[in-house]
């Protein structure tokens, strides 16, 4: 456990409720995409989909590059019916194809992005049609390791504070009493996240 893992923790288990979650489970491994650009693909190829069908069709998508590289102008040459040859649906061989688009006009290295707020990010990046905030949070909780994350409209997430936190209530009330729990948990809510993830089992 590095020290900031450790110091997330002391802060997290202040939240009685959540300290009970952290002692019960532990956090798998998790490799991280090093590019913003491959995290967004992979988002999108993923969404709707298990885990296992998720991985096989992104690895047919990949294996259709050179150095499993899809490198945007590459990616641009690709016609629909290659793309959807590998199982992406007509939808999604859309949105790639314009994160691809945005990427080739708009070049940026990691630097660039980690100089950048979570909102200036996910502002610039929901600009791509097909891109949405829970992608843009993904990446930002996963390949820029921002630790104040918190996707509200990611449903496991949602879902495991209502039923840990017993929450009955509903609509905008619903969302002030989640926001109001979940804001003590700052600066650390990725990592109470990556927790809630881990405990998903618990709401069978």
């Amino acid at each position: 456990m590095t020290k900031l893992h450790e110091k997330a923790i002391q802060h997290l288990q202040k939240d009685k409720i959540l300290a009970k979650i952290i002692k019960s489970y532990v956090l798998p491994e998790r490799g991280s995409k090093e590019l913003v650009y491959e995290s967004l693909l992979s988002s999108i190829v993923s969404q709707q989909l298990s885990t296992k069908a998720a991985a096989t069709i992104y690895d047919r998508f990949l294996s259709q590059f050179e150095n499993r590289n899809p490198l945007p102008e590459l990616l641009l040459l690709k016609s629909q019916e290659e793309l959807r040859a590998v199982g992406l649906s007509y939808q999604k061989a859309g949105y790639i194809k314009n994160i691809a688009e945005h990427f080739l006009n708009n070049p940026k290295d990691h630097k660039y992005w980690q100089k950048r707020s979570d909102k200036e990010i996910i502002d610039e990046l929901t600009s791509i049609k097909g891109v949405g905030v829970w992608t843009v949070q993904m990446m930002l909780m996963f390949t820029l390791k921002r630790e104040d994350v918190f996707p509200i409209n990611d449903l496991i997430i949602r879902n495991s504070v209502i039923h840990y936190y017993k929450i009955e209530e509903k609509g905008k009330s619903q969302i002030e009493r989640i926001e109001k729990i979940v804001s003590k948990w700052s600066p650390y809510k990725s990592i109470a996240c990556y927790y809630l993830w881990a405990a998903k089992d618990g709401l069978k």
